[in-house]
């Protein structure tokens, strides 16, 4: 079977290549280019691509893979809300994703963006650099014995209620599916109690209708004043204008974002160089107390292995009309 693999990166090839070399009847052609409407030609004559989180697999793109032959969709993520899953299923074309990877790598990232804005790491390390050993702006607090929210407790968030089991903090959830496997430590609630109670927010959840913008300037009022707030998951779960009213309203002792709206033209794209106008990512970078990187959750050698594994035996299951768990459409 041939596979386009789109916005292939130099690791993509180094995690997939090894894996590949498993399947004898499997060719990979990697290209750099994004997949969207106008790169989706580029697949004509291929069984299947391969795309990423940021990828535009909307209806022209899915309608164009029809005209051309193309009948899977292998998403090497675990979010499809780029995907028009109706549209796949009307045309007949397999969408399949990896729904856990390394649930332990994107956790253990939160918990670094927690420590990172709460001792303010980043900026003590730039003061070194310079020279400058004063303690200015260094200020954190402990996070022993705080309490820690956690916002969707499935693989992702229950690796971070171990993480902060281990510092020592009180734990608290919100999700419509509880998790047995927590409840010996963990206390669920309702949202609005979690809001009101934590120390530490730190976001778990799918982005869907439900969930979209569920941190707004309504929800932030409701959290403590010095709230940490932490997201790992979905951009598009905080409204960025609103965050950044309450970031200018003092609510935060400190933000922490791998992901954020406007990371769909910045992924793995070097800006630094470029006058970025009416960027709100510009002016987020601007809080002394925000901390960005670059939707870098999944960016482990185990995590790539995983996503390598899985994508892979997704084609085979898709090939041979196999139903599993990581079918999307």
């Amino acid at each position: 079977m041939k596979v386009l693999f789109y916005s292939a990166k130099v690791y993509d090839k180094k995690s997939f290549e090894p894996v590949a070399e498993e399947y004898s009847d499997v060719e990979i052609d990697y290209i750099d280019h994004e997949l969207e409407p106008r790169t989706a030609t580029l697949a004509k004559g291929y069984d299947a691509v391969c795309a990423f989180v940021n990828a535009d697999v909307g209806a022209e793109t899915l309608e164009i893979f029809a005209q051309i032959g193309v009948k899977i969709v292998l998403m090497r993520c675990a979010g499809f809300n780029n995907v028009d899953t109706d549209k796949a299923k009307e045309l007949g074309i397999i969408v399949k994703r990896v729904p856990s990877y390394s649930p332990e790598s994107v956790a253990e990232l939160a918990m670094a963006l927690a420590l990172a804005v709460n001792r303010r790491t980043y900026k003590a390390y730039n003061k070194v650099r310079e020279n400058d050993y004063t303690l200015t702006g260094l200020r954190g607090m402990l996070l022993h014995g705080k309490t820690a929210g956690i916002v969707g407790t499935g693989k992702i968030g229950a690796a971070m209620c171990r993480i902060c089991r281990g510092f020592g903090m009180n734990i608290i959830a919100y999700d419509k599916y509880e998790n047995p496997d927590l409840k010996d430590y963990v206390k669920y609630v309702s949202l609005d109690e979690l809001l009101s109670q934590s120390d530490l927010i730190s976001l778990h959840c799918p982005l869907m209708d439900s969930t979209y913008h569920m941190i707004n300037i309504e929800s932030i009022k409701k959290m403590k004043d010095g709230v940490i707030l932490i997201n790992t998951s979905r951009g598009a779960l905080i409204d960025t204008d609103e965050l950044i009213e309450g970031i200018r309203m003092n609510k935060f002792f400190g933000v922490g974002l791998d992901v954020y709206e406007e990371e769909a033209g910045n992924l793995y794209v070097d800006h630094s160089d470029d006058i970025m106008a009416h960027s709100v990512t510009a002016r987020l970078l601007s809080f002394p107390n925000v901390m960005i990187t670059s939707h870098q959750g999944f960016y482990t050698v185990e995590a790539l292995k995983a996503i390598a594994d899985t994508t892979l035996q997704n084609l085979i299951d898709a090939k041979e009309g196999k139903t599993t768990p990581n079918d999307v459409a």
